[in-house]
């Protein structure tokens, strides 16, 4: 009993969080008082402590795609003619990993950026939610990316203000003539003494002399490696080298070395790209249209709880508070991990509530088979969740594999890279695992607790 109660005390504390979590900031509230309308508005508290000299200040917002939140979309064509046709795939790999690097540090909220190849045609399309203006679209990714070298001068580099600003760092260093127009190719290879992955850096001719003019003058000096303005790798020069292929090192695993080698050779590969086709795309659900769903999806819960409260009873009662912890949940996670709200994700979203309460009616209609059978009614009760459970499992692991499908996590070329379709996945998955919590672990102790006979 006391475990029972310690169980349920941890559902209810995580309930309240999660329902503090998926409240929205603001909540307008209108109602009718002797023939006067009346508007106020409900304000969320603001989260806003230190925790050991750290300011906690905590935003959850529920992210819209584009076609709730409408934005502009943007085909880009990539020009391959004076690129290597074995360097094409990599080409355009960096193309898209700088577009979409530009376009988080912009600040918009996740953006799509795919790639299509077709034959000979290269092509990158951008999605970005809440951008209206098309001039300021193209800013971001009708560019190619700018890879330059620049050294650190070191009396910049001491300036209290440097350590302190950003942009003092960054002026603390200096431009020598360097570019990517000199760097051939940037490859990912192991160092055969210590098996660990390095980035191989190969030189044409004149960034062979310029390179060996630079290590051979400032050994011992940092020089960073800058992309669009920003630094993404800071080395210092070991020793001089004269024959164009320099090593950089430090302690990579395998996938950040990817990475920096992706954006390394965006600046050593780079891609002349034109826009093939620009458009604005309004919210296909305005506001209202919004609203109208949110409450739709309220009227069809509280269809769903009616239902199971008429024909499963008190067990119906309760199943139904787990459906309110499922719904909490569910949307607090989307919260916390940033899940983007679509179309086909509110579809997802429905479907999983209905899982959430078929998983409630296999487990109360086995309770009715070992009732019938003359069990007692705690032996029923366990029989009804342990018989039930394979059942449960096999349907939820089959909709979790379809979600892993949908979702492409290792971006496999011949599964689907759709964004709209792996948002369709993200919150059917999310659904699913929510909703084994709630219709086994969550039911299941209420049941314990609250009903006995």
């Amino acid at each position: 009993m006391f475990k029972q109660i310690r169980i349920f005390i941890a559902i209810i504390i995580l309930t309240i969080v999660a329902g503090f979590i998926a409240i929205p900031d603001s909540v307008p509230i209108k109602f009718s008082y002797k023939d006067t309308n009346i508007e106020r508005e409900f304000i969320k508290p603001e989260i806003n402590f230190n925790f050991f000299g750290k300011q906690i200040n905590p935003k959850w917002q529920l992210k819209k795609g584009l076609d709730i939140q409408g934005g502009m979309q943007v085909v880009l064509q990539a020009d391959m003619s004076e690129i290597d046709e074995l360097d094409r795939v990599l080409a355009i790999e960096s193309a898209q990993e700088i577009i979409l690097r530009r376009v988080d540090l912009f600040g918009i909220n996740e953006p799509v950026v795919q790639t299509s190849i077709n034959g000979d045609e290269y092509r990158i399309i951008v999605e970005l939610a809440g951008v209206s203006d098309s001039a300021q679209a193209l800013e971001l990714v009708g560019q190619t990316a700018q890879l330059d070298f620049r050294l650190q001068n070191q009396e910049k580099a001491n300036d209290p203000e440097a350590t302190q600003s950003a942009l003092f760092f960054f002026g603390s260093f200096e431009e020598t003539g360097l570019t990517g127009k000199q760097l051939k190719r940037s490859s990912v290879q192991f160092d055969p003494q210590t098996n660990e992955p390095v980035i191989s850096l190969e030189f044409d001719s004149e960034g062979t002399k310029l390179f060996a003019d630079i290590t051979k003058e400032h050994e011992g000096e940092v020089l960073a490696i800058f992309l669009d303005g920003f630094p993404v790798t800071t080395p210092v020069i070991q020793t001089p080298i004269l024959n164009g292929i320099a090593q950089l090192s430090g302690g990579f695993d395998v996938e950040s070395a990817k990475q920096l080698n992706i954006q390394l050779s965006a600046g050593a590969l780079p891609v002349p790209i034109r826009v093939l086709e620009q458009r604005t795309i309004g919210a296909s659900l305005g506001q209202e249209s919004v609203e109208d769903s949110v409450r739709a999806g309220v009227v069809g819960i509280l269809l769903v709880m009616l239902f199971m409260t008429l024909y499963y009873g008190v067990r119906g009662i309760l199943a139904s508070f787990a459906l309110l912890v499922y719904t909490a949940l569910t949307f607090a996670v989307y919260k916390v991990m940033g899940v983007t709200v679509t179309l086909p994700g509110v579809a997802g979203l429905l479907l999983s509530v209905g899982m959430a309460v078929d998983a409630n009616i296999l487990i109360f209609e086995r309770m009715k088979e070992e009732l019938r059978a003359g069990k007692q009614f705690e032996h029923a009760l366990e029989l009804g969740f342990g018989r039930s459970w394979d059942s449960i499992k096999d349907a939820n692991l089959a909709t979790i594999m379809t979600s892993l499908v949908l979702i492409n996590p290792l971006n496999l070329n011949f599964l689907n890279t759709s964004g709209l379709v792996r948002g369709f996945g993200i919150t059917l998955l999310i659904g699913v695992l929510i909703s084994l919590f709630t219709g086994v672990v969550v039911t299941r102790n209420f049941l314990r607790l609250f009903l006995k006979k």
